[in-house]
């Protein structure tokens, strides 16, 4: 079946966006989260192929689509154009899976843009306050500090920063396919862009929705997530009393790259 690639450019409210979309079957759409892009997807996409038509595309400000200086990015947008891309394609109703704050963002369009889902999978999602890991708050603090930073220093800490989702290795194509957005010199202005417009307000003004939730979820966790440890996945699931829960021993923020065989088979049963 297909394989992952960009083959839409579709006009949004918040710039152009880089799309793709594969198979046949019901409706399934990825959402990606920060910092990676729909390139995240990319080893377990042919499998789902086999059995869902797979939508997925790359946030404003993120892989492959607009990085423009002035352009706003942040989860109240990410929200939006998630209803924005829904409409594009035409769905009414899909499945979705998403991943870190592409959780938020889906989150953010089923609940306050009307957007409806017919299965609903978390997994290690930005949904719940404090976010991330002590980087992501330091680099919040002092985003001016690393802004500016030579080239290869710039790589440098890109490559330590997603590196350090992680507990179990993945491929180095696959370490230089996450890190190679954000080279450019947009895409190293959007880097540090993301920490700067990040705001927890976006999740705690729907944090008291997520019980309204309108279909059935699952949440499924990495369980060594360096980022979001497993105790805010149960948070999350006290919020969502209703929903599935399961956790994949071993694994860190990234199950779809450290572990697909056991991401598939964690949610592919459920949607």
């Amino acid at each position: 079946m297909g394989n992952w690639s960009l083959n839409e450019t579709v006009s949004t409210s918040a710039g152009l966006v880089r799309a793709g979309r594969t198979g046949d079957g019901p409706d399934l759409v990825l959402a990606h989260g920060w910092p990676w892009s729909s390139f995240s997807w990319h080893r377990v996409i042919p499998e789902l192929a086999r059995r869902y038509r797979v939508h997925w595309y790359d946030m404003p400000g993120y892989g492959q689509s607009d990085k423009a200086a002035a352009q706003q990015t942040s989860l109240d947008v990410q929200g939006k154009i998630f209803a924005e891309m829904l409409a594009h394609w035409h769905l009414v109703r899909p499945s979705v899976i998403a991943h870190d704050f592409g959780g938020a963002a889906t989150l953010r369009a089923h609940l306050l843009h009307g957007c409806n889902y017919e299965r609903y999978v978390l997994m290690n999602i930005v949904a719940m306050r404090p976010w991330g890991s002590e980087f992501f708050d330091h680099m919040g603090k002092h985003v001016e500090a690393f802004q500016g930073l030579p080239a290869h220093i710039h790589r440098a800490l890109v490559e330590a920063y997603i590196k350090g989702a992680l507990i179990g290795a993945i491929a180095d194509d696959d370490i230089d396919g996450l890190v190679a957005p954000w080279l450019t010199e947009d895409g190293a202005a959007s880097f540090y862009r993301q920490f700067a417009q990040a705001d927890e307000h976006y999740t705690a003004e729907i944090e008291p929705m997520f019980g309204e939730v309108r279909c059935p979820v699952k949440i499924v966790w990495g369980e060594a997530d360096p980022w979001i440890p497993l105790a805010r996945a149960r948070a999350l699931h006290a919020l969502m009393p209703r929903a599935a829960f399961e956790t994949i021993p071993g694994v860190g923020h990234m199950p779809q790259l450290e572990a697909p065989e056991q991401f598939l088979s964690s949610v592919d049963d459920f949607i």
